[in-house]
């Protein structure tokens, strides 16, 4: 196959998104990852650790206009030795096509909720008679900048028979966050319940950029 389709009405690389979201830093072994990283053909035996990543995110401003999305990112995978997103939900139909098809990532498009109540926050992914993960969060104290410098991403996708290699960069301000609850379905995402984060962090507001991938 050529890639993924085509959008109806494309919105190509590159994207610049700005907004809010909540990242879970985490140190998963490969074990556990094999069996609970939704990893695919390419991806399967092929682990090289490094960091991961959950990350809840609610974009504010995007060429695709406003969505919210929920991805996990495993960690780092030969031969390329870059993170790939295994698993990732938006509310946007708009996204979902247009990122499959510029970056190769495997969206999907589910109902989203991101309520705020003081310093809490609450999202709910998926649909309310099915959900995929459920939880509230809360954030405090004195923000610090925060970048992609520090921690870097660099993609490598495979989607549909094509390879896509793409840097996103991205900076904002973030501050220290905490897990109050976390209720997560397995069949549909990794449940991280029993993995402790290394670091959990909100950051807002915040600026991405998503260029052409090689």
């Amino acid at each position: 196959m050529s890639g993924p389709q085509k959008p109806i009405n494309p919105s190509p690389a590159p994207w610049k998104l700005t907004g809010e979201g909540i990242i879970l830093v985490y140190k998963f072994n490969k074990k556990w990852v094999e069996e609970n990283g939704f990893l695919n053909d390419i991806q399967k035996g092929n682990f090289k650790g490094g960091l991961g990543f959950v990350m809840l995110v609610n974009y504010h401003n995007s060429p695709v206009g406003p969505y919210k999305e929920l991805l996990f990112i495993p960690g780092k995978f030969t031969p390329h030795k870059r993170q790939s997103i295994t698993r990732i939900f938006v509310d946007s139909e708009e996204s979902t096509v247009n990122g499959r098809f510029n970056w190769g990532i495997p969206k999907e498009t589910v109902p989203i909720i991101w309520q705020k109540k003081g310093k809490e926050e609450t999202i709910g992914i998926g649909h309310e008679d099915d959900p995929i993960l459920f939880c509230k969060i809360t954030s405090g104290g004195i923000p610090f900048p925060a970048s992609t410098k520090l921690i870097p991403i660099h993609l490598f996708q495979e989607l549909d028979g094509k390879t896509f290699l793409t840097d996103p960069s991205g900076s904002g301000w973030g501050k220290f966050a905490k897990i109050v609850s976390l209720k997560i379905n397995g069949k549909y995402f990794p449940n991280i319940k029993n993995q402790k984060p290394l670091l959990c962090i909100k950051i807002n507001p915040f600026t991405m950029h998503f260029p052409s991938p090689e």
